[in-house]
């Protein structure tokens, strides 16, 4: 019997330094865009989905920050924080 691949979980794991690195950078992106007067999760919506960073601000060297982590750990921090908020036991495993 051979197995199917495709019916195979994968697992992903990042270091926990990654996951600060990844926090501050977010809050200083933020920052950076607010101060601009964009909206900044429209902006950040538009980075994520396109890997364009254009859609961030140079300013306060934003654009540079967010460039140095990949989306997939950005997307890490965003849905860890947003099941955090939500009261939901995270197990890091």
């Amino acid at each position: 019997m051979s197995r199917d691949i495709q019916q195979e979980t994968r697992t992903f794991k990042v270091r926990s330094e990654d996951v600060e690195s990844a926090r501050v950078i977010l809050q200083r992106v933020y920052a950076a865009l607010r101060e601009k007067g964009y909206n900044p999760i429209y902006q950040l919506v538009g980075y994520l989905l396109s890997g364009d960073p254009a859609f961030i601000t140079s300013h306060n060297n934003a654009r540079n920050l967010i460039r140095k982590l990949e989306r997939d750990e950005l997307l890490e921090e965003l849905v860890r924080s947003y099941l955090i908020s939500a009261s939901v036991h995270i197990d890091d495993k």
